[in-house]
């Protein structure tokens, strides 16, 4: 069985996380993460793309901003929409009607407020439940509002949640960026983002490589498609898996599989809350 691709959201004022699981290509599962204590529960599955860079948390975790296309061009939707839901559900709370794949999705500001990346389709349909969220108008401090894909929210996205620009890495070709972030004294975790149409390893147009530099020198990361920092401990998916690494101040534990997310089928469900009523969201 082919390995899922991974990507993770870490909320940044709670120990939770949001693990978005795609694979085959056109179906995805979100699936929550409890940090303390490492269990997943899974969500709702989407027949469809979920633009994993493009979507956000909440700080406390609590609320999800998604980027999703099912290609419905002639549905309710135009095809594709932005929602905000209550991970690990897609059911949405708000949700716009976009009509491509251009911009979308967004970043919160608060856990009650958030901004979004465009406007999509402006005669398709805008549906807000009255759920205690509001939508702003002025993008947060660092976004660039602008015709684009991924990193338009993704690299901000990076900045405030403690990545840097590796400003030693000029050289590098164009079409790459490499983010840095402090361990611990000693320990740096790299992310490279990489674009490029069709020329990742999955033939994806964005992809990311990850290094990680300890006081003996790089240490083997072959394979990481994502990764971040959780306290001292770096977090990592490869091969449909995800992991956890503790960094000491000389050494590195022996990496630990918390759950291997191969072995997952479609599954219809409903989520355990009322939310807006979308035709064809499966």
């Amino acid at each position: 069985m082919t390995a899922p691709r991974l990507h993770v959201i870490l909320s940044r004022e709670a120990q939770t996380g949001l693990v978005i699981r795609r694979g085959p290509s056109k179906q995805v599962l979100l699936v929550g993460w409890n940090r303390k204590t490492d269990s997943f529960i899974p969500g709702q599955w989407l027949k469809g793309r979920i633009y994993e860079r493009r979507c956000d948390l909440s700080p406390d975790g609590r609320h999800l901003i998604y980027f999703a296309m099912n290609g419905k061009w002639k549905g309710e939707m135009g095809g594709s929409w932005t929602a905000v839901s209550r991970p690990p559900w897609l059911t949405a709370l708000h949700i716009y009607g976009w009509g491509d794949c251009w911009n979308g999705g967004g970043l919160f500001t608060s856990n009650t407020s958030y901004w979004l990346n465009g406007s999509g389709g402006s005669e398709l349909p805008v549906k807000l439940l009255d759920c205690g969220l509001y939508r702003q108008n002025q993008p947060p401090p660092g976004v660039t509002p602008g015709m684009g894909e991924d990193p338009v929210i993704y690299f901000p996205k990076l900045l405030r949640d403690g990545w840097k620009v590796d400003e030693t890495k000029v050289d590098q070709p164009d079409n790459t960026t490499v983010f840095t972030k402090l361990i611990r004294p000693g320990w740096n975790l790299s992310k490279t983002f990489h674009s490029g149409v069709g020329t990742g390893p999955l033939r994806q147009c964005y992809w990311e490589t990850h290094s990680l530099m300890g006081p003996g020198g790089v240490l083997e990361a072959e394979g990481w498609e994502w990764a971040d920092t959780d306290g001292h401990d770096v977090v990592f998916a490869r091969k449909g898996a995800l992991w956890r690494m503790r960094i000491h101040a000389n050494s590195a534990d022996t990496p630990r599989m918390l759950h291997d997310f191969t072995h997952m089928a479609f599954e219809q469900k409903e989520a355990p809350y009322c939310g807006i009523s979308q035709r064809g969201r499966e």
